[in-house]
């Protein structure tokens, strides 16, 4: 069982940037495929950023070039948001995705909210 949790949301102006945080409770995620997904009410959770395990990172189109996922070497996963307007207020969800066994975890969500 991997838990996570995430941290560094809140709310900014448009044109502002924010750093999420996503600390696991294991030991690596060195064989975990990394996903941030976002949430509105009554929409669909959307997959924002996504970086393998090999292979390239990849963006939903609303985000390319403001947004930036990374990670450090263990177990904690990061999404930069740079120029943020309105339309990316959401509650973010950190994913984690075991590319063997398939096994699948979540954060609890962190509320982003972009206005003026």
């Amino acid at each position: 069982q991997v838990q996570l949790a995430e941290s560094g949301g809140g709310l900014v102006q448009p044109g502002g940037s924010l750093r999420l945080s996503c600390a696991a409770s294991t030991f690596s995620l060195r064989l975990y495929t990394l996903n941030w997904y976002r949430q509105t009410p009554g929409k669909q959770r959307e997959l924002v950023a996504s970086l393998p395990v090999t292979g390239r990172i990849t963006y939903a189109d609303s985000v390319k070039g403001r947004f930036t996922i990374t990670r450090d070497m263990f177990t904690t996963v990061y999404l930069q948001m740079n120029s943020l307007k309105p339309e990316d207020t959401a509650v973010y969800y950190c994913n984690v995705r075991h590319s063997i066994s398939e096994r699948d975890y979540w954060g609890q969500g962190i509320q982003v909210t972009v206005s003026s």
